[in-house]
This record gives C-alpha cells, structure tokens and sequence, in this order.
C-alpha cells in the first residue's frame, strides 16, 4: 500500500472538523462559511484524488511488469 492514500484522508478528517467551520463568518460573496469550506473540500478532495492517482498509477504500472 502507497503513502500516497494517506492524501485521501485529508478532506474526510477536514469535513469532520465542524466546530472549526460551523459560523456564518466569514462570508464569502454572501455565502457563509459553513456552505463554501464544504464545497472547496468538494474542489479539493477531487484534485487530491487526482494527485494520488498520477502519483500511484505509474508506481503501479511498473509492479505489474
């Protein structure tokens, strides 16, 4: 098992942090906190998912050899 899956914890451990973003300050184009740090977390687990995959898809194409 790579290191590199230990990436994809990072957005589930940050979803699961809600008292460190459950106001309504700071806003965001009138959007409160809680909505938009869960949807950047959305943006950013999909980029960290894709980083994992470049990282062990070429690691894992040269086992298989």
């Amino acid at each position: 098992m790579s290191p590199w899956y230990a990436l994809l914890a990072v957005p589930m451990l940050a979803m699961l942090a809600v008292p460190l973003y459950a106001g309504a300050a700071p806003a965001l184009a009138g959007v409160p906190l809680f909505y938009w740090y869960q949807f950047a977390w959305i943006i950013g687990g999909a980029i960290l998912t894709w980083i994992v995959y470049r990282a062990t898809a070429s690691s894992e194409s040269e086992s298989d050899a």
